[in-house]
């Protein structure tokens, strides 16, 4: 009798384990609210500044805030529309400004701090394709570019809720990729700066997510290379 009792109480406590395990799996918590710090302000910025529809515009986050795309690229036209530690849903909050000024193209990249914060990839996914559908809309001449996400390098040990969520960036990359249209062109950034390991290159980072010089000099070659600023 003992001997069932320890029995049953050993599998009880393996289901309850299981349970709760598996309930704590499907509440990963995640926030569509949260902007960042100089959000704001940054957006008062934006609006302000003259618009063209001779404009070349860089959304996204960090990554895209990290150089003077006018110079890097040698296109006065070029705006710079990055702010450091927005996810999809803040570019989905600012978007309708940069649609306002009707710019000749739009280069987006944005969702690794979606990724890092826990958001689901079929909500940026999802927030992927309300921006595209935005910008078809109220500004039916300006050519879409859609980046692929960079990858990671764990190995400098800075930014770690970044880092260890590599299947994350290949789905949104293979889904990205997917995004077919005359007025759409996807821009495979991802294989430009991928070591034999699959991690970002130790020698354009300086921190495992952020590019250095070196490291936008590689875009605006492939950019260049490539034909999509002609």
């Amino acid at each position: 009798m003992r001997k069932l009792l320890n029995s049953t109480l050993i599998a009880l406590a393996f289901f309850l384990s299981v349970n709760l395990s598996a309930a704590h799996a499907q509440t990963v918590k995640w926030d569509s609210v949260y902007r960042p710090g100089k959000y704001v302000e940054q957006v008062a910025k934006f609006k302000a500044d003259p618009k063209s529809k001779k404009d070349i515009v860089f959304l996204g986050n960090s990554i895209t805030a990290g150089t003077d795309w006018a110079k890097l690229l040698d296109l006065p036209q070029a705006k710079n529309r990055g702010i450091s530690g927005d996810i999809t849903f803040g570019v989905l909050d600012r978007l309708q400004d940069v649609i306002d000024g009707k710019p000749a193209k739009i280069f987006i990249l944005i969702g690794i701090n979606d990724i890092s914060r826990n958001i689901p990839d079929s909500v940026i996914l999802r927030n992927y394709k309300s921006m595209i559908s935005r910008i078809r809309k109220g500004s039916k001449k300006t050519q879409i570019y859609f980046n692929t996400l960079l990858p990671v390098n764990s190995a400098f040990e800075k930014f770690k809720n970044h880092y260890g969520k590599d299947e994350h960036i290949l789905w949104l990359n293979d889904e990205i990729r997917k995004f077919t249209s005359k007025n759409i062109t996807v821009i495979d950034l991802y294989p430009n700066f991928t070591d034999q390991d699959k991690h970002l290159k130790a020698e354009l980072t300086k921190d495992g997510l952020h590019l250095i010089p070196s490291g936008y000099q590689v875009w605006a070659d492939f950019l260049k290379k490539s034909g999509y600023l002609n």
